[in-house]
């Protein structure tokens, strides 16, 4: 039986299965090589350094994220739908959650730079049309969220045995319903 060619995808993909079934601390060489089927060597001649392998775990966790937010959103409730959407995924995907928004943001210092760094630029000015808002409303009632969505999944994912899904959902549609008042 011919040999199997190992290749840089096969680490990365073998690396992100590590991290969402049990973390990013699961992310190791012996671990990585053992889901492979292979030996160490082919992953160390691809990975210089574990925090370059787990840079490229991160980023897959990343498109992962804005992958599944956007399949979930409710194009007639956008803004409510990508709170839920975040809920959600804390709740089915509590690793990749964690290394989502646990990640380095290197290059913010305030939260306008966070903001730029994880919204989309065109948020606020679909969300200004669909609410009848102004656009720095919608900026503004948009930062709220995100900064109370990733409080309350960060809370979600980490509990055990775990709040319900339906206590977290009811909360966040009370804070929903106070920043909607706001505008």
């Amino acid at each position: 039986m011919p040999k199997q060619r190992i290749t840089k995808e096969m680490v990365i993909d073998a690396a992100f299965e590590l991290a969402r079934s049990g973390g990013m601390e699961q992310v190791m060489v012996k671990a990585i090589a053992e889901k492979i089927g292979c030996s160490v060597q082919p992953i160390y001649s691809y990975c210089k350094n574990m925090d370059g392998l787990r840079q490229d775990v991160t980023e897959r966790a990343k498109c992962f994220v804005r992958d599944y937010v956007a399949s979930h959103i409710d194009k007639d409730d956008p803004f409510r739908s990508t709170g839920h959407a975040y809920i959600q995924l804390a709740k089915e995907e509590p690793n990749l959650y964690k290394i989502f928004i646990l990640h380095r943001r290197d290059g913010v210092s305030s939260l306008d730079d966070l903001y730029h760094m994880e919204a989309s630029g065109q948020i606020p000015a679909f969300l200004a049309k669909s609410l009848n808002i102004s656009v720095e409303q919608a900026k503004q009632i948009h930062l709220d969220m995100l900064i109370y969505t990733i409080g309350i999944g960060t809370i979600f994912s980490m509990t055990t045995p775990g709040i319900s899904a339906d206590e977290i959902f009811a909360q966040q549609e009370r804070v929903y319903e106070i920043f909607m008042k706001k505008v």
